[in-house]
Parts: C-alpha cells; structure tokens; sequence
C-alpha cells in the first residue's frame, strides 16, 4: 500500500472528507503541525517520516511549502495546492535539495485572496529545474481554501498522471 503525506495549511488540519478522499489513494499519514514553533519545519518533517516509505507528498499553502520541499528531498511525486512558496507568514529554512523529484502537480486559484498565484508561477519559473516538466493548473474561481470538489478532482488528474490507481474500487 502506499504511503501518502498530507501537510495542511496554517493553522488548519486535515479534514475528515479530505482524509476519505486521500484514502482511496493508500495509507494517508496527516499530522497536526504547528507551523510556528520552528523555522525548521522541513528539515524536521523530513527527518521524522524518512522511515515512512513516503511514496507521494501533497499539501496546501504552507503545507505545500512544506510538501514541494520534502518531495525533493525524497524524489517523490508531489501534488500542491496554493503553495506559500514566493513567500510565507511563518519564515522557513529551505534545506540543500538532496533529491529532485520528477513529477510536480501545482494547484493555483486566480482568487486566492492569500498568495497571489502570478507570483507562485513567476517563482516556480525561476526554481524548477530545467528537466523537470510540472503541471500547472490554474482555476479561475479557485480562493485560497479548496473545497472537496476540487481536491477530488485534482487528486484524480495527478494519480492518472503517475499511473496509480485507488485501492478501493
């Protein structure tokens, strides 16, 4: 079975229908984190599921942060929703990229009121290596906070992308 790693966003959680959706996908490990007691958050979440087998990494807003970092130092697929990657509330150290992963899926809402979107494409833009080929979609209603709708969605499109099916039928 596969091991998913889910990171939510600023003082958020995990939410029940969320977790049902992840579910049909493998073994979903979602841990409550308080972002604010370190800035080394990725350095520690990296450490603490490196014996996990983390086969995919997904997370939302900090979480993608988070996420798109630690699917790098693992070489994992990795699926993000409104990243705090061009800039974050709560400051973060990015540790030296160890890995790359080879399948990035980046979820932008045109109305997230938090992170403006242009400024995520203009950073992936300028981060992402050459030779790794992301997919960007960008939903035109999409605020920050995603609904179920769309997460299923988007969970669907990133597992066919990498040719994994749910566990349950």
């Amino acid at each position: 079975m596969m091991n998913v790693l889910y990171l939510h966003g600023l003082d958020g959680h995990l939410s029940d229908d969320k977790r049902v959706a992840l579910e049909k996908y493998g073994r979903v490990i979602g841990p409550q984190i308080d972002y604010r007691i370190s800035d080394r958050n990725i350095e520690i979440l990296t450490d603490q599921y490196q014996q996990e087998q983390i086969d995919i990494v997904i997370g939302n807003s900090i979480g993608g942060l988070m996420a798109y970092h630690i699917s790098l130092a693992y070489g994992t697929p990795c699926l993000i929703f409104n990243p705090a990657l061009p800039y974050t509330s709560v400051p973060q150290q990015i540790p030296v990229i160890r890995k790359r992963t080879e399948i990035l899926q980046v979820v932008l809402g045109k109305q997230d009121e938090v992170i403006n979107y242009l400024d995520t494409m203009k950073y992936l833009e300028d981060t992402v290596a050459p030779e790794v080929e992301y997919k960007l979609h960008i939903h035109s209603t999409l605020p920050h906070r995603i609904e179920i709708a769309t997460f299923e969605e988007e969970l669907n499109l990133f597992f066919q992308s990498i040719n994994i099916s749910k566990t349950i039928p």
